[in-house]
């Protein structure tokens, strides 16, 4: 695949699918020359030796890369997946880690990589392709929703809580069971597929796999009926990649030491001392998560610090935070989960975007202002997000 890229001197493009063997170390060098961060904190990404780990457990995934002059100066991922969009069964394609080395940018070479794989999801029967980046991301959001005619319509919130090592004490009213997988799916088919958009129709895949430790249902113990619960499933992240944060603010450090010095020795004060993110570290990622009933929030807290009590239990100690993420509309019925799931605001991100592109276009498929309105009535479904997309 050959594309056009620097005008100026008609450079050309190869855009071919990625030879790990080839392409290994050139491509660690495209990693790190594309960090994500700004002036003040950078976060780094540790693949543990494995670039296409973050799409490895999809369904069908493909990574491309372009080449000028056999230079590897580009990347991006995808995978493609069945899922439940408005109450329809289609197939989506993820776009991620798009990668273009800073030399190399404002030349095109972005477009044809998002191109090429918007090419490889219609080969493989995708109706739409999403992304997600952030919303202050100009460059991005001008590529995507300027160049390529996606449409923002989601903006979900990134909740990040540190792990207690000394473990939390969980009401004693509230019992929590863990679910079998055929149970555990059975419940999210019942209670969860026809009130949320993405809901993965291979979610017994996504139960089943090695990294998915397992699923959980909290409720009052003084119930006879069950009227309020809350479920939530858990994904091993530290098994595929782990962070680092580069640099951060000198207020960061500072509250860092503080409580980790009171909670050592001030214990009596209950403060969740920070943990060490300046070192490689991995997450628990908390997906399915949802509750129904008047007294809902507290359980599911309570399942969210049952998550985390497992983490500092840990015999490798990778885990250092729990991550979820949320829809941040203050009108659907997630606002609540976002109240209610403990996080820490220095942590969090609350400007996560997320895009759309219909990539069928038929006589009788809706227009592109009805395909934009359609998902702008439709923040009353909250969002099912996909481990495997983390």
């Amino acid at each position: 695949m050959v594309g056009q890229w620097w005008k100026e001197d008609d450079e050309k493009v190869v855009i071919r699918c990625y030879n790990d063997r080839r392409d290994r170390t050139e491509m660690d060098c495209v990693e790190k020359s594309c960090e994500i961060g700004n002036d003040q904190t950078f976060l780094f990404t540790d693949t543990l030796g494995d670039p296409i780990c973050r799409i490895r457990n999809t369904p069908r995934f493909i990574m491309l890369v372009a080449e000028v002059r056999n230079k590897l100066v580009g990347s991006i991922q995808g995978s493609v997946k069945p899922v439940k969009l408005q109450d329809k069964s289609v197939n989506v394609g993820y776009v991620l880690a798009l990668r273009v080395m800073p030399p190399y940018r404002r030349h095109g070479i972005g477009s044809i990589l998002v191109r090429k794989l918007e090419e490889w999801f219609m080969s493989h029967n995708a109706d739409y392709a999403y992304m997600a980046t952030q919303k202050d991301n100009e460059a991005s959001l001008g590529l995507f929703v300027g160049k390529l005619g996606y449409v923002i319509f989601r903006n979900p919130a990134i909740l990040v809580n540190p792990v207690n090592p000394r473990g939390l004490k969980l009401p004693s009213d509230i019992g929590i069971r863990k679910l079998k997988v055929k149970e555990a799916a059975s419940w999210y088919r019942k209670h969860v597929v026809s009130k949320t958009d993405f809901f993965p129709d291979d979610i017994v895949k996504i139960l089943r796999n090695k990294l998915s430790i397992g699923t959980w249902v909290a409720y009052y113990k003084n119930n006879d009926k069950i009227i309020s619960w809350a479920i939530l499933s858990v994904w091993n992240s530290s098994k595929v990649f782990k962070l680092r944060i580069g640099k951060a603010p000198l207020s960061f450090v500072i509250l860092t030491k503080v409580c980790n010095f009171v909670g050592r020795f001030l214990p009596f004060l209950g403060l969740t001392a920070l943990p060490d993110l300046f070192t490689p570290f991995g997450f628990y990622f908390l997906y399915g998560v949802h509750a129904e009933g008047p007294l809902r929030g507290k359980l599911v807290r309570a399942l969210c610090e049952h998550v985390s009590n497992m983490a500092a239990l840990d015999d490798g100690g990778e885990c250092k935070v729990v991550v979820v993420e949320v829809d941040g509309e203050s009108n659907g019925s997630d606002y609540s989960l976002r109240r209610c799931v403990p996080h820490w605001k220095m942590l969090s991100c609350d400007d996560d975007t997320w895009c759309i592109k219909p990539l069928k276009r038929e006589e009788n498929t809706t227009s592109l202002n009805d395909f934009t309105n359609m998902f702008l009535n439709s923040k009353s479904r909250c969002l099912f997000v996909d481990p495997r997309d983390v």
